[in-house]
């Protein structure tokens, strides 16, 4: 059964890897991901400073997803451009995600990123918890201008990170856009941003940063995310490779991110409640579901989804 993808030329042993903010902060948490069935190291959204994040509690999972407001805690950019050419020992893609306040972080990350020539680059234009920071990827116009001056410095293949869309004309709107710019892929959906869980017991809600409001993950979200990839699907095709991120608990998940044309798959919630070795879980899992619907590769049932 080959589990293999392909995406911007560069092949991944396996389609499942991690989301950028799940386990992967740290030299330890990038050397366990190198160790891992995971079938790439992709690094925590970094920033030109280090960021210690939002006050805690900050993630909490509760029965059905999770809710986080972390506020981009990470080593930043020097420190990841340190770690990249030591994590190639590992015979699998890096992927740097790149993040930013600015839009003058990006640029300055991607320089200084270049030269620690990571396989791709994820630019993360979706940064729900900030506070007082909107997230980029709504404002299609500010996308455009920021993706062009990106692509004109990055040397590695560039994808984009987005938010999720609830409505088709910004689908198609985003869509203009990433192929105008040329982007290689595209990871949707990130958390679905001003969530609100409670704790009825106490009466109070369950993480600190921004009153209560935080990013939701999880399955509670797969259907938005399968959305995203399948519209997303019917407007690029072959054109831009799709990472499905969100709701990933099981082989049939991913078996179904694949089916709406997702290329690979990324896992947070899971990850971040069972560690590194739920990718060994999962890939027996989704082989299970691929030998069972007489499909012998990732490929063979990408974009395969019917309508009624």
């Amino acid at each position: 059964m080959d589990l293999s993808t392909t995406i911007a030329g560069v092949h991944f042993p396996t389609c499942l890897m991690n989301a950028s903010g799940a386990r992967c902060v740290t030299e330890h948490d990038l050397h366990k991901l190198g160790n891992s069935h995971a079938g790439a190291i992709v690094t925590k959204s970094m920033t030109p400073h280090e960021r210690s994040g939002n006050p805690e509690p900050r993630y909490v999972s509760f029965d059905g997803g999770s809710i986080n407001s972390m506020g981009l805690p990470n080593l930043g950019y020097q420190a990841y451009a340190q770690l990249i050419p030591d994590l190639r020992q590992y015979k699998k893609p890096v992927v740097a995600s790149i993040a930013g306040l600015k839009p003058a972080d990006f640029l300055e990350a991607v320089k200084a990123i270049n030269v620690a020539k990571p396989d791709l680059m994820e630019i993360n234009l979706s940064c729900p918890n900030i506070p007082g920071k909107p997230q980029i990827g709504y404002d299609f116009q500010a996308s455009e201008e920021l993706l062009m001056k990106i692509r004109d410095l990055a040397v590695p293949p560039i994808g984009v990170k987005l938010p999720p869309y609830f409505d088709p004309v910004h689908h198609e709107a985003m869509a203009e856009v990433l192929t105008r710019v040329g982007v290689s892929f595209i990871s949707v959906i990130n958390s679905v941003g001003n969530g609100l869980v409670l704790d009825a017991e106490t009466e109070t809600v369950v993480i600190k940063p921004k009153g209560g409001f935080g990013g939701l993950g999880g399955r509670i979200i797969k259907p938005v995310a399968l959305a995203n990839v399948r519209a997303f699907w019917k407007l690029v095709g072959e054109k831009i490779q799709i990472i499905g991120t969100g709701g990933v608990e099981t082989g049939q998940d991913i078996f179904e991110h694949l089916l709406c044309g997702a290329s690979a798959v990324q896992i947070g919630t899971v990850l971040v409640d069972e560690d590194v070795k739920v990718f060994e879980r999962l890939k027996h899992e989704l082989a299970g579901w691929l030998r069972k619907k007489g499909y012998d590769s990732v490929a063979e049932c990408r974009g395969k989804l019917k309508a009624l």
